[in-house]
């Protein structure tokens, strides 16, 4: 079942963020979520039913440090369309 702490952050860059003008939030989540777990944390925690749920598995970059071969953490991102005219307060810039 899905949780709130399932939920990493909201990604907040430039193509985001002009993505947020027409009512779509990028969402970084654990692995471990579905369209479905994230759909029902929208509707328990803000009160909107996303009209439309996209999601990207993202595998996390190889990088060397000091010499040593490091892997970062893989997530997913799901991109939630909101219906017209919702919002969600806490999220506005």
């Amino acid at each position: 079942m899905a949780d709130i702490t399932d939920i990493k952050s909201i990604l907040y860059t430039e193509k985001t963020l002009g993505m947020q003008e027409d009512g779509i939030i990028v969402v970084q989540t654990s692995p471990r979520m579905t369209k479905s777990g994230l759909k029902e944390v929208f509707r328990e925690y803000f009160g909107i039913i996303p009209s439309r749920v996209n999601s990207l598995n993202q595998s996390g970059k190889v990088k060397k440090f000091r010499g040593m071969t490091g892997k970062q953490n893989d997530f997913k991102k799901f991109y939630v369309q909101l219906p017209e005219g919702a919002q969600i307060e806490s999220l506005a810039v």
